[in-house]
């Protein structure tokens, strides 16, 4: 790797929490032997503005404070260029973060940035927008767009928690239909979907067999006619208990036509960007991160 010479900071600072780590960051980062731009940003309609003129200046480095949905919303700029990524998981479920085995304090993320190596890996494509961790199908994407906004900032996750229990009375199983590159195609009734580029969503190790690196993107449904399906999964995967291997189906490969009866939305790393039917395939390669050695 060149030798970073200079690196801009961008932080979803919306929330008092985010200026809070804004502010942290900028303390730890004294010590860094490169300068860093840094920019607290109040408005998320502007981090794409703000990127983009970070981006002209040619940075070696970028990194971004933030959640999950602020990472995946800002990747697309830094795919096809040679401009290295740090993060700083700020978020609730940071589950990209840990994912790249990051530490989820400050001062441990700041280290990896001034520490760490660069590691080139995957990233996810619905349709043609590019995302860092994992997109959903079933009650996450209900939950994204239903959720209060000031629940989640209250109660973090706790919050998040009790509003899926709520969603959960009124969610119902649906059909999905993949078709893979040879166009051979499987139907199965579902509960829930995941089509990932690594092993965490919602912060939790879901897809175990998935991977940043892997040239693979895994689609993982949990199958089932009822509802309660879907929490025995989750408490499988939260109590580490050995699933059932009939109630649920992978499928690997680089590229899939996705379909469900009725049609639904897809939150893409907690943001609901899209609607099925959808094509979505894995960009081997496409970006640099600073992880731990």
């Amino acid at each position: 790797m060149n030798e970073i010479r200079s690196a801009a900071m961008i932080v979803n600072a919306q929330s008092r929490k985010g200026r809070d780590l804004f502010r942290q960051a900028c303390a730890a980062m004294k010590g860094l032997p490169f300068p860093v731009d840094a920019h607290a940003v109040r408005d998320p309609e502007k981090l794409d503005s703000t990127m983009r003129d970070i981006l002209a200046k040619q940075p070696d480095l970028v990194i971004l404070g933030g959640g999950d949905g602020t990472i995946s919303g800002l990747v697309d700029h830094l795919v096809g260029t040679d401009v290295i990524l740090g993060v700083l998981p700020f978020g609730t479920a940071n589950s990209f973060a840990r994912s790249l085995g990051l530490p989820l304090d400050v001062e441990g993320a700041v280290d990896v940035i001034a520490n760490g190596a660069p590691r080139r890996i995957d990233l996810g494509m619905i349709d043609d927008d590019y995302y860092a961790s994992c997109a959903a199908i079933g009650i996450s994407p209900k939950i994204a767009l239903t959720v209060p906004h000031k629940l989640k900032r209250w109660f973090g996750r706790l919050g998040y928690l009790g509003w899926a229990a709520f969603q959960y009375t009124k969610f119902q199983p649906f059909t999905l239909i993949v078709r893979r590159e040879d166009g051979t195609e499987e139907r199965a009734k579902a509960v829930e979907v995941r089509i990932s580029n690594g092993p965490y969503h919602g912060g939790e190790e879901i897809v175990e067999c998935a991977s940043v690196d892997s040239g693979e993107l895994v689609v993982e449904a949990v199958k089932g006619n009822v509802r309660r399906r879907l929490v025995a999964n989750w408490l499988e995967i939260v109590l580490r208990l050995e699933a059932r291997h009939d109630d649920v189906a992978d499928f690997r490969g680089q590229r899939f036509e996705i379909e469900t009866d009725p049609p639904l939305p897809i939150s893409i790393d907690g943001e609901v960007l899209a609607r099925t039917p959808v094509t979505a395939s894995i960009a081997a390669g496409a970006i640099c991160v600073m992880v731990p050695r």
